[in-house]
């Protein structure tokens, strides 16, 4: 059986104002090249198709479309991530199970989904959705424990549940995992939600039990293997999605072989729809040797040079596709003791603040003077 991994679409995002409607189409119609091309049996979809829970008309329209250009390759399976409306999913199940899509909003008792390919392979697979704080003891109830039982951290809940969906593995399928999920020790990949990524939302890669043949994970940006007892990968966003990924790694889809009585094999499937995000940093003169060697690359643009008005719009003429544009003056000296200040008036205030950062520009103090006087 081939399986194809993919997720963290994060459809819909932008970044600095600039839609990337074009890429994530892009992005999206490689992957369901990849898994023609492929010849997959099953493809898994771990979350985060969208990047909020109130995605537009556009972004719906586009992973919709991904979605039933993938079912009519081979059965997808998805499952919400923590910028998905796991609820809107849940609303649409219905009709994209006719299409060969099911999507597991929410976790259940039931026993792991089985899909028959056309080859007439079985898939068992153990569906996790994101769950925060506040669902994960819904969940956890779920799985018919005793109220006694109820009690420990998010770390604790999360294991007893991915216990009782692998309980239903089977020996003779292959069996899988699906989850939106952090794990301990897993590198962020950039543009994660901090607070939904720290000790509070994470588990062990030990949880999941030696008898699954790959366990396909979404929610950090970066593609890695875990150390477990069985495979475990993140298969990482196919775009980079903020300046803190660096571009280092690339990015990628995941094609899985496996059968009931053989181990997985991971291939990496390289994907080039999306624009590079770069940072430059340096003086204007620096920068200014650069403007013919970014293509079209989206950037963040760091100038080290003294605060002065235009200085922003002189960046942005060299390089149309700077997105940021920071300015981060280069302090000469020891910081001097901070002035009294309680008897001074405005305008003498804000000279001593820009004396304080070394900027001489008398256009800057013309324009304070006169948006002063506008609001007094």
């Amino acid at each position: 059986m081939r399986i194809l991994h993919t997720g963290d679409w994060h459809v819909g995002k932008g970044i600095g104002g600039i839609s990337r409607t074009d890429e994530h189409q892009a992005v999206l119609q490689e992957i369901a090249t990849a898994a023609e091309e492929q010849a997959v049996d099953l493809i898994l979809v771990a979350g985060d198709l969208f990047d909020t829970a109130s995605p537009s008309p556009e972004a719906e329209r586009i992973v919709y479309r991904a979605l039933l250009d993938l079912g009519r390759l081979a059965p997808v399976v998805v499952v919400p991530g923590n910028h998905d409306n796991e609820r809107r999913l849940d609303a649409v199940a219905p009709l994209f199970e006719s299409a060969g899509v099911r999507i597991r909003a929410f976790v259940n008792n039931a026993a792991p989904l089985e899909i028959t390919t056309s080859s007439g392979e079985r898939a068992r697979i153990a569906t996790i959705p994101w769950l925060s704080q506040r669902h994960i003891v819904k969940a956890d109830q779920l799985m018919g424990l005793q109220a006694a039982e109820h009690g420990g951290i998010y770390r604790d809940r999360l294991y007893r549940i991915v216990e009782a969906l692998t309980a239903g593995f089977d020996q003779s399928a292959v069996n899988l995992v699906l989850a939106h999920l952090t794990i301990v020790g897993a590198l962020h990949g950039g543009g994660e939600r901090t607070a939904q990524t720290i000790f509070d939302y994470t588990i062990d890669a030990g949880a999941f039990p030696d008898d699954a043949h790959y366990v396909a994970l979404g929610h950090l940006h970066r593609a890695q293997r875990m150390p477990g007892l069985c495979p475990v990968h993140y298969c990482g966003s196919p775009l980079q999605l903020d300046f803190s990924d660096d571009g280092s790694e690339a990015k990628q889809v995941l094609v899985i072989e496996a059968s009931e009585s053989t181990p997985a094999t991971v291939t990496e499937v390289p994907l080039s729809s999306g624009r590079r995000l770069r940072t430059l940093e340096g003086t204007l003169e620096w920068l200014e040797s650069l403007r013919d060697n970014t293509g079209g690359d989206l950037l963040r643009v760091i100038v080290k040079e003294k605060i002065r008005v235009g200085l922003a719009d002189e960046v942005r003429a060299l390089f149309p596709h700077a997105v940021k544009v920071l300015v981060r003056p280069e302090l000469q000296g020891e910081t001097a003791a901070r002035p009294q200040r309680s008897h001074n008036a405005p305008h003498e205030l804000f000279g001593q603040y820009l004396s304080e950062r070394d900027v001489d520009d008398p256009e800057l103090v013309r324009l304070f003077g006169s948006l002063y006087e506008e609001c007094a």
